[in-house]
């Protein structure tokens, strides 16, 4: 396989998305009048709760504050107040006229979810972006109050959490609430345009699809003294199942669902592997996926992630027409079509030549226009669907097993059984040995169903 690797070098990913935005409103969002319609108050001014301060919290409520139209932070929610601290002072010196969340709006604890969601009112907006365990209670609470919601990816860990997202967007809907996901590539204009090719015809039919996430080492964080073995593990959110869903969701849902959307379907069934072959870090994290997904017409899409040292790098996706191919996905700036399968520049049919696209941006440029102007906006079912093709790939290659969609989607198994209920000090549902060690999957033992 000939990929021009040296596209997917310049991506911006969400775990880097803070260090290259400036706020900058996209020239689409600076050129769209705003009606005068209140929605939030009468000056038309929206207010952002941003719930889970990390970087790429801190990216989205940057994101929020650079839309069209008036709008303010007004509270913040983490668990951790060192994480809020510093998010605080970064947005203030981004958006100093638009940061308005003095002390007693600023909330720390499991609980601070609602206070900060309580804080504003209904119509306004809250970005929830922690980690995607506690996604399905931060959501379901935020349609009760009737706020709109930008909620990032994974959206959920397992089967009970993807299906409490679905029945809270349903219920969304029925509010006029609007949701925006973080499936931040379906809003990447050149990737948009790529797949509307695909979809009509420029490579016939889609018949194969590779997904892939290959790079360095996921990084792990000892644990701080005196800190709870619970704060220890979110504070690694990345490294633990019951809290980010595996690489394999938590890494790799974008380009999971690039491949989904190219073949215009979702899979029916998965199997495949996965292991900790050179990961030495405490933690439970597998360090190599591949896992083989069949769709409805008996193609498939082929999923590889690995994050260990030295070995060979790529991160997007290759899919196969039956007269042609496609490199695209995250990480892949530049899609390119080519005709046959030999992706060389003598075989390029088609690339991108507009202008570029902050594909971060704009996703909060589409949510905000839609509540300004009062448009359909939600993207609930999507989004759900991309996390649960993650999650039937983590079920296949954890158990060994063959799964069918279906008896993923309908699974009872939770990671995180009573999460809703923790408090502070409370126990997580993993828990070190003696050697500091934790339960790792292992194919053929481990039950999923």
């Amino acid at each position: 396989m000939n990929v021009e690797q040296k596209h997917d070098r310049k991506s911006t990913t969400r775990r880097t998305f803070l260090k290259t935005t400036s706020g900058a409103v996209t020239a689409a969002a600076l050129a769209q009048a705003v009606t005068t319609r209140a929605y939030a108050g009468e000056d038309n001014t929206i207010k952002v709760a941003l719930v889970g301060c990390g970087g790429r919290g801190t990216g989205a409520a940057a994101n929020a504050l650079s839309t069209s139209g008036p709008t303010k932070l007004w509270a913040m929610a983490d668990v951790f107040e060192d994480r809020l601290t510093s998010s605080h002072k970064q947005l203030s010196t981004l958006h100093a006229n638009q940061v308005d969340v003095p002390r007693e709006r600023q909330f720390i604890g499991l609980d601070a979810y609602r206070k900060a969601i309580d804080a504003i009112n209904e119509g306004d907006v809250v970005l929830l972006t922690t980690p995607p365990a506690f996604r399905p209670r931060h959501l379901e609470y935020a349609v009760e109050k009737g706020r709109h919601i930008f909620m990032e990816k994974s959206f959920a860990v397992d089967a009970p959490g993807v299906r409490r997202v679905l029945a809270a967007g349903e219920l969304a809907a029925q509010k006029n609430l609007k949701i925006g996901g973080g499936l931040m590539s379906r809003h990447y204009k050149p990737l948009q345009e790529a797949i509307a090719q695909l979809h009509g015809g420029l490579i016939g039919e889609v018949i194969t699809c590779w997904a892939y996430r290959k790079h360095g080492p996921v990084g792990f964080a000892p644990k701080k003294e005196g800190a709870s073995e619970l704060a220890h593990q979110i504070r690694n959110y990345s490294c633990y199942s019951w809290l980010n869903g595996s690489f394999l969701l938590d890494w790799m849902i974008h380009n999971i669902d690039v491949s989904c959307w190219a073949k215009n379907a979702w899979p029916v069934s998965a199997q495949g592997d996965g292991g900790r072959q050179v990961r030495q870090a405490p933690d439970q994290l597998f360090d190599h996926f591949d896992v083989e997904y069949t769709f409805g017409d008996g193609t498939r899409l082929f999923a590889q992630g690995r994050h260990m040292p030295g070995c060979w790098g790529f991160f997007g996706d290759v899919i196969h027409g039956a007269k042609g191919s496609a490199v695209l996905g995250e990480g892949i700036v530049q899609p390119r079509i080519y005709k046959g399968y030999a992706q060389t520049p003598e075989n390029l049919i088609w690339e991108y030549q507009g202008p570029g696209s902050n594909a971060y941006q704009v996703e909060h440029d589409v949510l905000f226009d839609a509540i300004r102007q009062d448009k359909p906006h939600n993207e609930t079912e999507r989004c759900a669907y991309a996390a649960m093709a993650g999650i039937l790939g983590r079920m296949a290659a954890e158990s060994g097993q063959q799964i069918t969609w279906e008896e993923a989607l309908a699974a009872n198994i939770e990671l995180a059984p009573g999460l809703d209920d923790y408090q502070w000090d409370s126990d997580p549902p993993v828990m070190p040995d003696k050697d500091g060690q934790y339960p790792i999957a292992m194919p053929g033992v481990t039950k999923v169903l």
